[in-house]
């Protein structure tokens, strides 16, 4: 009975392996032996060892099996292998026909090696380096910090189980150790490169030129400049720790490369990526684009350098941080002389109607309330900033002023703070002459002191800055506003309910006059009406203190001089024609202005 095909594969495999542990036993012994031989003396099995490599080759190379599927036949592949390199490199024993082997060996190895590294198994969501099983959550989540947890959890790149690296490692070690560092090197750095690269894509950084950052929109880049602060972050604090993890576990005995391939992936990355923040500054400045420009500032000054970085490239990319943090200290700092300068260089013609609050100084003021939110970063600024044109940090004026109220004296910040006021002040008070009416420049000068004085009360940060002095000093301007507006407003009133003057003839009251008076009030009050009813104060305490102050200021003078004077006229035919009203219609005619709405005068009979 014969025996079957597969019996026949099991004995001749069997076969081959003790004839390859012959050759290796053939081989060794020579190499202990020999002492440089020329060639008489080479045994067989030197010459038989190339062959027994190339046969190996040509199997797995058109077998569907390759390097690391069966661990018994990679053993042996890898111990032909270091005999052969021991041979070329000791002896000069058929020196071309093993170079030529061992190169297609090699050949073999890095092909493999690419295999490895870009898994055509691998799902398209996991393609990359640094893919986490929770990585969609951490993409909807906008990148939220990882916590150590997470960090410790992923101790390599997803797709790199323990056998994968155990593969690389052999690959890598027998590549390198035959001389084929380079070629392993290479091959290694590449497919890891692009594979970072492809996973910045999946978390929406696009590879961009410094060029073409200059030429987005502020719209487009404001979005890009969110993503790159949380990918700086996420790869620093994240990606770097895992990828090196990685290299070490692949080139455990050669550190040295490990190092060398790691830092040259961070470098290039970071390098990268500091020329998107180098693009964004050269972008025209504009008032806006502060917060951004702030907010990768902060990026930047935490330490992205961490300690796994080689000397020489600490101080490259310590230089080049370095450098993209100046740019952007520049663009804050002239950003911020850009807002200083819009309010001085604001020549507007035209005065708001009603006398509101301007635009320019609720934009302000917000604007400086949300700064204040980056306060500590901004002082840094600064003070990195000084000497850059429109920037000062000393002011004996300010300082003797911040000492008053207890701020921190030389604050960078306070100073661009007190000065942005100062320059806010002069453009309101520009702004109020542009009005005809004085009284309602009275009333802008109100409004828009009373917003700013609320804004900085209301938070409380802002209100420690400026102080408490400040605020009453403010409060007191508002006061006289006040009083300024009543005198140009009510005085002329007034003196139509004062008694002097009504006499006539034999000192007794003329009822001519009287009606006159009463005209006079009639006419005034209604023009004054009619006229700041369609003022607006949206602040409601102020509006309050407005109506109250003229309701105590007209209504006793008019109650008086009615309860005096009307019995002169009340014989006069159309007597409604002079006593229009009774003082508590004055009262609610009071309470109709500053509301933004023109409103008619109903005229009531006494």
């Amino acid at each position: 009975m014969g025996m079957s095909p597969r019996n026949n594969n099991v004995d001749r495999g069997e076969s081959e392996k003790e004839e390859l542990a012959l050759v290796l036993e053939e081989v060794d012994a020579f190499l202990y032996t020999a002492g440089g031989s020329d060639g008489e003396d080479v045994p067989n099995c030197i010459c038989v060892l190339p062959k027994l490599l190339e046969c190996m080759v040509d199997r797995y190379n058109k077998g569907r099996r390759r390097f690391g599927e069966k661990a018994i036949d990679d053993k042996s592949f890898l111990d032909v292998v270091d005999r052969i390199y021991k041979l070329s490199t000791c002896y000069s024993i058929a020196l071309d026909e093993t170079s030529s082997v061992l190169e297609k060996a090699m050949s073999l190895l890095e092909k493999d090696l690419c295999s490895l590294l870009e898994d055509p198994k691998t799902p398209k969501k996991s393609l990359s380096f640094g893919y986490f099983p929770d990585l969609c959550a951490t993409l909807e989540s906008k990148f939220p910090t990882p916590s150590e947890q997470d960090q410790d959890r992923q101790d390599f790149p997803a797709n790199f189980s323990t056998q994968k690296i155990s593969i690389l490692n052999k690959i890598a070690t027998t590549m390198i150790n035959v001389g084929y560092q380079t070629e392993c090197c290479m091959a290694f750095a590449n497919f890891r490169r692009s594979a970072f690269k492809t996973t910045l894509q999946r978390f929406g950084y696009g590879s961009m030129r410094i060029e073409d950052v200059c030429k987005m929109s502020w719209e487009s880049l404001e979005g890009e400049i969110a993503t790159w602060n949380q990918v700086v972050r996420h790869c620093t604090t994240v990606l770097f720790n895992v990828e090196q993890r990685l290299y070490d576990s692949v080139f455990p005995n050669q550190p040295s490369i490990s190092q060398n391939l790691f830092n040259d992936l961070a470098r290039h990355v970071i390098i990268h990526l500091l020329n998107f923040a180098q693009g964004a500054v050269l972008t025209k400045w504009s008032t806006e684009k502060l917060f951004k420009f702030l907010d990768m500032y902060e990026t930047l000054r935490e330490n992205i350098m961490k300690d796994f970085y080689m000397e020489s490239c600490v101080k490259e990319l310590a230089y080049e941080i370095a450098t993209t943090k100046n740019r952007l200290v520049e663009a804050i700092v002239a950003t911020f002389c850009d807002l200083k300068n819009s309010i001085k260089n604001d020549n507007e013609r035209i005065p708001v109607p009603n006398g509101v609050v301007h635009p320019l100084t609720r934009y302000v003021m917000n604007y400086l309330k949300y700064a204040y939110e980056y306060k500590d970063t901004l002082e840094q600024v600064f003070e990195q900033g000084q000497g850059f044109k429109g920037i000062e940090i000393h002011n004996h004026k300010y300082n003797q002023e911040m000492e008053d109220v207890g701020t921190p004296k030389n604050s960078p910040f306070a100073l661009q703070l007190m000065t942005i006021m100062d320059l806010l002040d002069a453009n309101v008070e520009r702004k109020s002459s542009l009005y005809k009416d004085l009284a309602l420049s009275y009333v802008f000068l109100m409004n828009n002191g009373r917003y700013i004085v609320q804004k900085v009360k209301g938070c409380k940060e802002l209100h420690e800055l400026m102080g408490d002095n400040w605020c009453r000093r403010r409060q007191s301007g508002l006061r006289l506003y006040h009083k300024c507006y009543q005198r140009e407003t009510w005085s002329k009133v007034l003196q139509c309910l004062k008694p002097e003057g009504l006499q006539g003839t034999g000192n007794k009251v003329s009822k001519q006059l009287v009606r006159e008076r009463f005209k006079c009030f009639n006419t005034m009050f209604e023009e004054i009406h009619k006229a700041q009813s369609t003022w607006m104060v949206i602040d409601e305490q102020l509006q309050s203190e407005l109506r109250v102050s003229i309701s105590n200021l007209v209504i006793p003078a008019y109650r008086s001089f009615v309860g005096r004077f009307k019995q002169h006229i009340e014989s006069s035919r159309h007597i409604d024609k002079y006593i229009k009203y009774h003082p508590e219609d004055i009262e609610l005619l009071i309470d109709n202005l500053f509301d933004g709405n023109a409103m008619s005068m109903v005229r009531k009979r006494t």
